[in-house]
């Protein structure tokens, strides 16, 4: 057994409020780690548990500490490991009289139920709600407006850039009331385009580029400022083999030479990798002949490179698929 698989099942044995105990003071990953190792465990010998919990004295005589401040993890993973009806309980039990925000308390919430929630709210309070969920989960409820509704959200939460403290205080407190919890919001600092451009890297294939088409002809140069940041040059790292070789077929040795300059070694490693030994020497040759290279023509032949690469995959030439992952 993993050692995750161990700790799951001194939990177990534990009994629901100790276990609690023990989770609220694990941190974000450990505690959503644990989580999915409680819902898998099996039928587990008694022997089996007391080596277990041998071994966890063992451990627990040694000096070491753990995270804290996990109300959000604490309530994924009793969820997962108790069902919701046995869970609830045991939540309310570990958070009392603890402040939960009213945004954060979204974070629970099916992506259909936080749209219904807010669907008729102003598109503003929309993308300030978006801006506050991981960019997965955003994505999920962002699926759930209408198209139209998807380019207004997306225009507003890409020009957020900061929101005054008692606005903010005010929907927090707000969402607050309708889940029995309130708490003041400090941070006005949300949203963006980074946001907004892995939210859409979230989004089905497809709909990406419906939303930034439709908001390129509302603001051209956000949809732009948006685009550039989904796929950067580092990310040719991620595409596979085929794809990367059906590239370099239109890019000229020189260019390639100039935009490798400075790059990312995975990406040089991924484009050697994908040409025959006689050109990635001749290349390798030709980026060490040159010398110093202006930035501003580093950038201006990375670029021509991602828009040809662009092209390509909104031909249906070659699959972005990998551009996810790059951000998780």
């Amino acid at each position: 057994m993993t050692g995750t698989q161990r700790a799951a099942i001194v939990l177990l044995s534990l009994g629901e409020a100790q276990a609690a105990e023990v989770l609220k003071h694990m941190n974000a990953k450990e505690v959503q780690k644990l989580g999915l190792a409680m819902t898998s465990v099996g039928s587990v010998s008694r022997e089996h548990v007391a080596e277990i919990f041998d071994e966890f004295i063992d451990v627990l005589s040694q000096p070491f500490s753990i995270g804290a401040d996990a109300d959000d993890y604490i309530r994924e993973v009793l969820m997962q490991a108790l069902g919701e009806d046995r869970a609830n309980g045991l939540i309310d039990r570990i958070l009392m009289g603890r402040n939960t925000s009213g945004l954060d308390s979204l974070k629970w919430m099916e992506p259909r139920a936080i749209a219904e929630l807010v669907r008729n709210e102003h598109p503003q309070i929309i993308a300030i709600v978006l801006a506050h969920l991981d960019v997965d989960h955003a994505a999920e409820v962002l699926k759930c407006f209408p198209e139209r509704g998807r380019v207004d959200i997306l225009l507003r939460l890409s020009t957020l850039d900061g929101i005054p403290p008692n606005a903010l205080n005010e929907l927090n407190d707000v969402l607050a009331r309708q889940f029995a919890g309130s708490a003041n919001m400090k941070s006005s600092s949300i949203g963006g385009v980074k946001v907004a451009a892995n939210i859409l890297n979230f989004m089905d294939s497809g709909q990406d580029e419906k939303i930034l088409t439709s908001m390129s002809e509302v603001d051209g140069a956000l949809s732009t400022k948006i685009r550039d940041l989904m796929f950067v040059f580092d990310n040719l790292a991620d595409i596979d083999d085929r794809a990367m070789q059906m590239v370099l077929r239109d890019i000229p040795n020189d260019k390639l030479a100039i935009a490798l300059r400075g790059a990312d070694q995975k990406v040089k490693d991924k484009i050697l990798g994908n040409m025959s030994q006689r050109a990635a020497e001749n290349l390798k040759d030709d980026i060490e002949a040159r010398g110093p290279v202006r930035l501003a023509d580093v950038e201006a032949a990375q670029k021509e490179i991602l828009a040809l690469v662009r092209k390509m995959a909104d031909a249906g030439t070659i699959s972005l698929a990998a551009k996810a992952e790059a951000f998780v």
